[in-house]
């Protein structure tokens, strides 16, 4: 695997697609190049709102992850920073079919997203107290009555589409089928999550962080590897509580569900949820006020340091935009 690091810039980059949150370039047929925005978006709905220094944070937390996952051996598809806002990876084709690839497919984007949970909370407690899921099936005893925070019995794995419009919960069975993958594949994938949560706890721990859930994705090597791609352990991705809050019975997030709490107490995702359900035009998501972007913007950069353990200085200028 390519020792993560510095890249040279690329000659001729050429447009691929815009994402919820960064830019894609094609730098050659076996080479992409990410390049983060300072935009954000929860519940699939992009938000009209930039928060400076995003980005940077982003890409260079992200570069942190990857390095951990090279001392450990873990295949990835990153191959260096190119910038303090970009990075080159290995290019995989994104198919929304992978078996149209033909049989046993290879060097393709996994088209989901694979959960892991080891407290309640986010959608799951969401779900839990719609009756939707219970007790039992998160490994509880049957009808106990579970309080918001509670760590989980064992590590709860869940998988959603990746490539549609808005993420949905999929079946094992229908995972499978989705993503041209055998079961083998899928308990690999989540034997790998495993091991790189536990390292990254193993490292933020001391800095006083608990990982609370997180997703990542994959894909299927040209040689038929599977290996971690995008990004993961970041604010966007990952959901982290502070470790003594905890202790004392407090909830203080360092993850991106900061922003969506001001749109469920403002009462906008009730109504999106209400439109989604119906079937209706979904509601305009509306920017978030001034003073709220500064606040995000601070909270994006500690949650930098909390996770990397370095001060975070601004490489690129300005307000740490796009490369």
């Amino acid at each position: 695997m390519p020792k993560p690091g510095a890249v040279p810039a690329a000659l001729s980059p050429t447009f691929v697609r815009r994402g919820k949150v960064k830019e894609v370039y094609e730098l050659s047929p076996t080479e992409l190049e990410f390049r983060f925005t300072n935009d954000i978006s929860v519940f699939d709905k992009h938000i009209p709102s930039e928060i400076p220094f995003k980005g940077e944070t982003l890409c260079r937390t992200s570069a942190h992850w990857f390095a951990r996952c090279e001392r450990l051996g873990v295949r990835h598809h990153f191959l260096g920073l190119a910038g303090p806002t970009a990075m080159r990876v290995r290019r995989v084709r994104v198919v929304p079919t992978p078996r149209s690839l033909g049989p046993s497919p290879k060097g393709y984007l996994v088209p989901l997203e694979l959960i892991v949970r080891y407290y309640l909370a986010g959608s799951l407690w969401d779900r839990v107290r719609a009756g939707k899921v219970s007790a039992a099936e998160l490994g509880f005893p049957a009808g106990k009555t579970l309080a918001y925070a509670e760590p989980l019995p064992a590590p709860h794995f869940e998988v959603t589409t990746k490539l549609e419009p808005v993420d949905r919960l999929l079946s094992i069975p229908e995972a499978l089928e989705l993503a041209a993958l055998d079961r083998r594949q899928l308990d690999e994938m989540k034997e790998t999550i495993l091991r790189v949560d536990a390292a990254m706890q193993e490292e933020i721990g001391p800095r006083g962080l608990l990982h609370v859930d997180g997703k990542k994705e994959f894909g299927v090597a040209d040689d038929g590897a599977l290996m971690i791609v995008d990004t993961f352990g970041t604010a966007d991705e990952d959901r982290f509580w502070d470790k003594d809050a905890y202790a004392r019975g407090r909830q203080i997030d360092f993850s991106k569900e900061f922003v969506r709490q001001h749109y469920r107490q403002s009462g906008y995702h009730d109504r999106l949820v209400k439109a989604r359900d119906a079937g209706a035009e979904e509601p305009a998501i509306p920017p978030l006020p001034p003073l709220l972007v500064d606040e995000v913007s601070r909270l994006y950069t500690t949650v930098f340091e909390r996770l990397t353990g370095e001060p975070f200085a601004p490489l690129g200028g300005g307000a740490g935009g796009k490369a």
